[in-house]
């Protein structure tokens, strides 16, 4: 039988039946589970999303969108099972006390990312649709193996198809693959996207994003960052000079050093900082429910982010610096020279302001401050999977504070020619915004 859908009988089957949980069940109190699987869940969700091609719901801002989904599901299963520690984020009902927690964590990851990926609107080519719905199959049957077939497991996956369920449901009509939100405007100060060979305009994969209704925050403008700086201040002018001359792709004042790093930098932050939170999960010992927890927060966090982020970049339709500086002359800054012909290092197909990168590590790294504080003993790795790296220009580096790569991150934005220093800082600064009120108002503590 075809593994999604014998699951969805047998969830429903048992679904009655779990409030009888405690039968055949010792006195003894429930052993809590460990991170194994929340972990490989986590790291499976991540390859598996970051598979899709970028306007089928690929490129990172939906990315991270599809990534909370699924940790918000993981996260209710887990937390349906055992001793009530934390509030769920949607699903209500308990499950049994000892029901497999393992069961319930692969079948809430595995529902939601076999419905995000084989309901993806095909709008680019997805060849690998298949193979990426067969890998997760092979991938559920494994974990399901796994466990012992009694009736802990079938509770767990029916929580887990319960927590699937819920989330799926409270997402449909969420403004997810709705109208782009970008409007015209040829006027000085306003975003005109690039040209690519064909003389095509190259545009944004994923410009609805900033039209999805949020996850945790109450609006897409409630931590809405400042605008960007006036075309006409001498703040304005400071910042288009300093990329004008780092952010070149020739002629550049950049070091070797700064080359790199804005290269290095050019990745999906969902995969990177997903990648820290396993590391620090493990070595950390957590166990199955605050695992869950982590990571929910921050990709919960990260997606709301990522939607106000990209609500203020059509908002504010902010130029980018290869528009700014060849039209210098109509900003009416004396501070400001216009440099025909001026290209960047990197180049990004959608407004400037705020820095869309930014946005989200700023998000991830105040979950994981909250969780471990700044410094971490031993420090962390961090992996690139940028394609512009080349051969002998190191993929993975340690870092031993959350702010290290955070203040970073500021300067290689504007080495790489995409960023202005202000939509920098205002990026992780709505980052830190949405995480702070996440973590103030969801998953708390029972009786918080």
């Amino acid at each position: 039988m075809n593994t999604r859908r014998s699951i969805a009988i047998i969830a429903a089957a048992l679904i009655a039946s779990v409030s009888l949980g405690a039968a055949g069940a010792s006195a003894a109190p429930p052993t809590p589970a460990d991170a194994t699987a929340v972990v490989h869940w986590n790291e499976v969700a991540a390859n598996t999303l970051a598979a899709v091609p970028g306007p089928d719901g690929g490129a990172p801002p939906a990315y991270q969108l599809n990534m909370g989904v699924t940790q918000g599901a993981v996260y209710d299963a887990v937390t349906a099972i055992g001793p009530k520690k934390y509030q769920p984020y949607l699903l209500k009902q308990r499950f049994g006390a000892k029901a497999s927690v393992e069961a319930a964590v692969a079948t809430a990851a595995y529902e939601v990312l076999t419905n995000l990926v084989s309901t993806a609107p095909e709008i680019a080519p997805f060849p690998g649709r298949a193979g990426l719905l067969a890998g997760l199959d092979a991938q559920y049957a494994t974990s399901l193996g796994a466990i012992a077939d009694d009736a802990f497991k079938r509770q767990g996956v029916a929580a887990g198809h319960a927590a699937a369920d819920a989330m799926l449901q409270a997402r449909q009509d969420d403004g997810r693959f709705g109208p782009s939100q970008w409007v015209r405007d040829p006027r000085a100060g306003h975003w005109s996207p690039l040209l690519n060979t064909a003389g095509q305009e190259i545009l944004d994969p994923t410009p609805w994003v900033g039209g999805v209704e949020p996850f945790l925050v109450e609006s897409a403008t409630q931590f809405q960052s400042a605008p960007p700086l006036a075309l006409d201040s001498p703040e304005y002018a400071a910042e288009v000079n300093a990329v004008q001359a780092l952010g070149r792709a020739t002629g550049s004042t950049r070091t070797p050093d700064q080359t790199y790093a804005a290269k290095w930098w050019q990745w999906a932050p969902v995969l990177g900082w997903n990648e820290v939170a396993r590391q620090l999960i493990t070595r950390n010992d957590l166990g199955a429910g605050d695992a869950a927890r982590l990571l929910a927060l921050q990709n919960l966090s990260g997606a709301d982010a990522a939607i106000t982020c990209w609500n203020d970049k059509y908002a504010y339709d902010f130029w980018r610096p290869w528009n700014a500086i060849p039209r210098a002359g109509e900003d009416g800054n004396g501070g400001t020279t216009a440099e025909p012909g001026w290209a960047a290092l990197i180049t990004a197909p959608y407004p400037e302001h705020p820095s869309g990168h930014n946005c989200l590590d700023g998000a991830y790294a105040a979950v994981l401050r909250m969780h471990f504080g700044d410094v971490i003993a031993g420090g962390f790795q961090m992996t690139s999977t940028s394609a512009l790296l080349v051969a002998g220009e190191p993929r993975v580096r340690t870092f031993q504070t959350f702010s290290q790569p955070l203040s970073e991150l500021i300067d290689a934005r504007i080495w790489a020619g995409l960023h202005f220093h202000h939509a920098d800082v205002q990026g992780q600064l709505l980052g830190l915004n949405v995480a702070q009120y996440a973590a103030a108002h969801y998953f708390q503590s029972v009786g918080h």
